[in-house]
């Protein structure tokens, strides 16, 4: 077999196919095989009748037709993978010789990944939340931790925001009493965030003994009555907040000072904050490098990322057992909307994924042999297989170059957030030691459970070796 690769406009190139007529016989031969198989010749078990027995029955044409049907897909694999093309789409296959006898020869175009050239990568500049945990920060979760411990006073005033009311409240809409808004003896916070905001607006003020009576809007639209309340106020209670010492310190945690819970507090929170950052900071680097892609990506691309986002989105509304259209409910979104949503995060995921190999080849970021064998062992630990196991299944899948490929993704993408400058909201630099966590450096915040996983996955059972 002899092939050929020119490129044509567009983003295709046309691969150029010929094969002699002793091995397009082989597969003619393998045709008569399928054809033993699938069809009752008197006098011979299925599969065994000889090929001149079906050639004399079915004639050469019948053949010759299930040979480039079942061969040609084959010879254009072999020509794709010899002269290592990055095809994106099926090809469009026309047989140019061959079709009744003779050797054969085809032509096959096709779209390919293209190659992108960017400037610029080299000085990003991207806004990430600050990793430090401010001193206004840090009193908030104090004061959060204060109001959970606060005790409930009863006191001889006019209700206001962030008392707290005894009442006994029955709301009905028309004749009906609806059982989830009609209680007796509910404590009730005033300003907390009523989904029926005529509550607040009377309680404030209110005294104990008070009966209030009002209509309010129904919160669901398709309501065609409005809601009537009747409120009688038994107490009014306020909040009595413990003093930010030691003693209130050694009551509500397990540090005997008010010094050692706020330390404590700022580790916490600067953790968080860490973790938010470098979060950001893959997110911005991946937006800002996005934008330097000035061609549109290549629509077979995003629909297959797109086929691939939506089928993770089922899958995870199928663990959290939600139907989609209890999600859409929800949500109030229709299908096209989410649809759209998942269209616009696949457009950018191409465009970074052309950035990046564009990045690798421009820097001359490879991947070494012994790294391909650490992601096969990443992999068989979370496969819980043998790495032996996984490099197999990539091998028998024709994925190696698919996972050398997504590392050297990964190494380009890792390389420019090395690069990039990272400022906070007001324009400080933030040094890379500040985002780190425990010795990890913000490069390491990877997702690993990627192509490389999904590829090592299958059916094939694990065979007991190193």
């Amino acid at each position: 077999m002899k092939s050929t690769v020119e490129p044509l406009e567009g983003n295709k190139v046309k691969v150029s196919v010929e094969v002699d007529e002793e091995e397009f016989e082989k597969a003619i031969d393998a045709a008569f095989k399928k054809i033993a198989r699938e069809v009752r010749i008197p006098g011979f078990r299925p599969g065994k009748a000889p090929r001149k027995v079906l050639e004399a029955r079915f004639g050469i044409e019948a053949a010759r037709g299930q040979a480039l049907q079942d061969a040609l897909p084959e010879y254009y694999l072999t020509a794709v993978k010899e002269h290592q093309v990055d095809v994106i789409a099926p090809p469009e296959i026309d047989i140019t010789t061959g079709e009744e006898s003779g050797p054969v020869a085809f032509d096959a175009v096709v779209e390919v990944r293209p190659k992108v050239t960017i400037g610029g990568y080299r000085s990003l500049r991207v806004t990430i939340p600050s990793p430090v945990p401010t001193d206004a920060e840090i009193d908030e979760q104090l004061e959060r931790l204060r109001q959970r411990f606060a005790e409930l006073e009863t006191v001889d005033r006019p209700a206001a925001d962030g008392d707290f009311v005894t009442v006994d409240i029955k709301g009905t809409q028309g004749a009906e009493v609806l059982d989830g808004l009609t209680a007796d003896d509910y404590l009730y916070e005033i300003g907390a965030g009523s989904p029926i905001p005529e509550i607040d607006e009377n309680l404030r003020g209110a005294k104990p003994g008070d009966i209030l009576e009002f209509n309010a809007a129904n919160p669901d639209p398709e309501a065609a009555d409005n809601l009537h309340f009747r409120i009688l106020v038994k107490e009014v209670k306020a909040k009595v907040l413990l003093p930010l010492d030691d003693s209130f310190a050694a009551e509500a945690s397990e540090f005997e000072t008010l010094a050692e819970l706020r330390d404590d507090f700022a580790k916490r929170l600067s953790r968080v904050k860490k973790i938010q950052a470098q979060m950001a900071l893959r997110e911005r680097a991946s937006e800002a490098l996005a934008a330097l892609v000035t061609d549109d990506p290549p629509k077979p691309l995003v629909d297959t990322e797109l086929r691939n986002r939506l089928q993770d989105f089922a899958l995870r509304l199928q663990a959290q057992g939600i139907d989609p259209e209890q999600y859409l409910a929800m949500t109030g979104k229709t299908e096209q909307e989410i649809v759209d949503e998942l269209r616009g995060a696949a457009e950018l995921a191409v465009k970074v994924d052309l950035a990046l190999r564009a990045i690798a080849e421009a820097e001359a970021i490879d991947v070494t042999d012994d790294e391909l064998e650490e992601e096969y062992a990443a992999v068989a630990q979370r496969l819980d297989i043998k790495p032996a196991e996984v490099r197999r299944r990539f091998e028998r899948s024709d994925q190696v170059e698919a996972v050398r490929s997504d590392l050297r993704n990964r190494k380009a993408f890792e390389w420019l957030c090395d690069q990039l400058e990272i400022v906070d909201e007001e324009g400080n630099v933030i040094a890379r030691a500040s985002l780190e966590i425990d010795g990890d450096s913000p490069s390491q915040f990877d997702d690993r459970d990627g192509e490389a996983g999904s590829a090592a996955t299958g059916d094939n059972e694990t065979e007991d070796d190193e």
